[in-house]
């Protein structure tokens, strides 16, 4: 035995001589089940893209997109604590970034498959980097303050989209060119199953970079500073630091889905990015369940479902054309609200949170049914 192994703990030492520290292999076997699980999840998207019609994989795909933002809006206000109002502009950010891009490309005559994702990379370099000077700002406020400076991002940036309008087509704004799906699925390949994979693979991609990153020492310092700022910072914690890496990683994960649903829709526009858009996607990320991932799907879920429900119930009320107009525009947020209220009354923990006690409450009564 050696001088370095015999200073160590009798457990740490006999994990040495395993061949590694319990750490090393609780991280290995942790990576091993995020790995096993995004591989599951990608093979049953591949099963549902052939057993749907095209339209739904379009609404899939569209669920992966909006996934990419309300997840990270959870890191950022269910892990960190920061609120933030702007995430709207940045998925903006993103979407503008992948449209300048592959406008260039096509401009310049150069294709292939590399093309996209080159692009995907640009729009969520971009958005990183307006993320970190949000972040550096939004470090040193607090409540109120805090959500005002996102507040004003989310009005701000999609402004800039129609005062350059030289660039970024004012109110028209970009078509998004993308390519159609290799050749090598065939010449009838659906367009819309393709898109399905693509956004699939990018999302389930950033959901495993996170997954991993919550369950890591950075996820740890990211609730130490959630749960009591004082604490973190006298056990050595740089909170200020810790912010504004938690609005970075959120505004990374925002602009890819902002890049996804610009690639989905082929054009960007101001109008699709305003500040109801923020609005709803922190409304989404509550009810669906702060700080859990999946409660960030069940979010998704919903801003994809609500324009369908906004729909059938215009169509139940017999209204004139204004009416209606006027009824369609303020319902969606009517909807989200009242949901809100009574998700927070009946489940604070939200949707997750109550699927969470049901699961623990069968397991319960099925353990005590056996003994």
């Amino acid at each position: 035995m050696s001088a370095t192994q015999a200073a160590l703990p009798p457990k740490h030492r006999l994990a040495d001589e395993a061949g590694g520290r319990p750490a090393d292999r609780r991280r290995g076997s942790t990576l091993l089940r995020h790995l096993a699980v995004v591989l599951a999840v990608g093979l049953l998207l591949v099963a549902v893209s052939y057993a749907v019609e095209p339209f739904r994989n379009f609404q899939l795909a569209t669920v992966a997109a909006y996934l990419c933002a309300t997840a990270g809006l959870t890191v950022l206000t269910g892990l960190n604590g920061q609120l933030s109002l702007g995430h709207g502009a940045l998925m903006a950010t993103g979407a503008y970034t992948v449209a300048l891009c592959q406008n260039e490309f096509l401009d310049r005559g150069m294709t292939g498959g590399w093309l996209l994702p080159l692009s995907l990379g640009a729009a969520i370099l971009s958005t990183v980097a307006v993320g970190a000077v949000v972040g550096v700002a939004a470090a040193r406020l607090r409540g109120p303050y805090l959500a005002g400076v996102t507040l004003a991002v989310a009005v701000v940036v999609p402004a800039l989209a129609v005062t350059f309008d030289g660039v970024f087509n004012g109110e028209q704004g970009l078509s998004v060119p993308v390519e159609p799906p290799p050749l090598a699925l065939g010449p009838y390949f659906p367009y819309e199953r393709w898109q399905l994979w693509l956004t699939g693979a990018a999302t389930l991609l950033a959901l495993l970079l996170l997954a991993n990153l919550i369950r890591s020492r950075y996820g740890r310092t990211f609730r130490a500073v959630r749960d009591d700022e004082v604490a973190a910072r006298l056990a050595g914690i740089h909170v200020a630091r810790t912010q504004v890496l938690a609005f970075v990683v959120s505004a990374a994960t925002a602009g890819l889905g902002g890049a996804l649903l610009a690639v989905l829709a082929q054009s960007v526009s101001p109008g699709a990015f305003s500040l109801t858009l923020s609005l709803f996607l922190l409304m989404a990320v509550v009810i669906g369940g702060l700080g859990r991932l999946t409660g960030a799907l069940w979010g998704a879920v919903l801003l994809v479902a609500l324009p369908d429900l906004t729909h059938s119930a215009t169509e139940l009320l017999t209204l004139s054309p204004a009416a209606a107009q006027r009824l369609a525009g303020n319902l969606p947020l009517a909807i989200f609200g009242v949901t809100l209220i009574v998700v927070m009354i009946a489940a604070p923990g939200g949707v997750q949170g109550l699927l969470s006690r049901l699961g623990r409450a069968v397991l319960a009564r099925w353990r005590a049914r056996r003994s």
